[in-house]
């Protein structure tokens, strides 16, 4: 018992292991929702300043840790940080997110992407987790995160956020050639910068595949799923023992599909109940997230409910508390302590309610 103590709680539910309860962090947890984010903002105004910077990002990436403690802290990035590196010369801009200044649009833009090196473009990577490790030691479990080929390849076809998908689309379903030889580039990018966070300290690493919730089940199985697969395939020929967490927006119609990907961990937003996705997924899938970030709105009442009603329903082994998608902007930092300090206390509070 003592040598699981050492082991970080989140490490210990990605590993299945029965816990009194769940281990608990927030997806966007560092960010706009807290004083001290946004009092640092208006020193370094630029979104990749805070998070290239590596005194910066490791200060961003801790706020939450200092203020909440919670059970995962994670590197304070974009998943767009790693396309420069590949050539896709791109910025963030506040409020919009990711501006790419060429779209890629042809064959020959493909072909002439670099390979990834991260000890050349991402150096501050290294920098920044080590730093995190160093301060949370075995109290926390460091993440890293990347984006799914798909989701790099939405904003690098676009060239911006987009509600609509319509220019991806219109390559996928006229001539879907050069977005195949797109996604097969960044797959492997993306592989080479997981195993590279891994190699810098990252504990478990969570794929973000943002937009691919914008896809039918079998578009779904044709452009994103056997992308993620390529990610995934690689790194565990290498690092058979990192947890990898699977993150699709909007997964209600292709939970069943997520798992396929070769992720240990599947990230399951508020659309589906969390008893009803345990059934979907079959109990030995592991599962994190499952609740509305609305529900931080709520009274402090709602928000106990809510908790201990998905904690209830997700059982004590495999299961990772966290919200369905990130913390919103203008949540009350107060609600997002409760929410913290009520995740905690989960095994007192479920034998009271009992």
């Amino acid at each position: 018992m003592a040598l699981s103590s050492q082991i970080p709680l989140l490490l210990r539910a990605a590993r299945g292991e029965a816990l009194d309860r769940p281990p608990v962090w927030m997806m966007r947890q560092a960010g706009r929702y807290m004083k001290a984010y946004r009092d640092l903002r208006e020193k370094y105004p630029s979104f990749r300043e805070r998070s290239e910077i590596p005194e910066v990002a490791i200060e961003v990436s801790l706020q939450p840790w200092r203020a909440f403690q919670p059970d995962g802290v994670i590197l304070f990035s974009d998943i767009v940080t790693p396309l420069p590196g590949l050539g896709i010369d791109m910025d963030i801009a506040e409020g919009k997110g990711p501006i790419i200044h060429s779209p890629i649009r042809t064959s020959e833009q493909v072909e002439n992407l670099r390979q990834l090196n991260p000890e050349e473009s991402l150096p501050f990577i290294k920098t920044i987790l080590q730093g995190l490790r160093a301060e949370v030691g075995n109290k926390s479990t460091v993440l890293g995160f990347v984006g799914a080929p798909w989701t790099l390849a939405a904003y690098a076809v676009e060239g911006k956020g987009s509600k609509t998908y319509s220019v991806i689309k219109h390559m996928a379903f006229s001539d879907p050639t050069v977005l195949h030889q797109l996604l097969g580039k960044l797959a492997d990018a993306i592989a080479t910068y997981v195993r590279y966070q891994i190699d810098c300290g990252a504990q478990v690493v969570q794929m973000f595949d943002s937009w691919a919730g914008q896809l039918s089940p079998q578009d779904y199985d044709t452009f994103a799923l056997p992308y993620q697969k390529r990610v995934f395939d690689q790194v565990k020929q290498t690092h058979p023992d990192t947890p990898l967490i699977i993150l699709v927006s909007g997964s209600a119609g292709v939970l069943e599909r997520m798992p396929k990907c070769g992720a240990d961990i599947v990230t399951v937003d508020w659309a589906v109940d969390m008893a009803e996705a345990r059934e979907r997924l079959g109990k030995h899938v592991k599962v994190q997230g499952n609740i509305d970030p609305g529900v931080l709105f709520g009274s402090k009442e709602f928000i106990r409910e809510r908790i201990l009603d998905t904690i209830r329903k997700a059982g004590n082994r495999g299961h990772i508390l966290n919200l369905g998608h990130g913390i919103l902007p203008t949540t009350p930092e107060e609600n997002a302590a409760f929410f913290f300090e009520t995740a905690k206390q989960a095994d007192q509070l479920l034998a009271v309610h009992a």
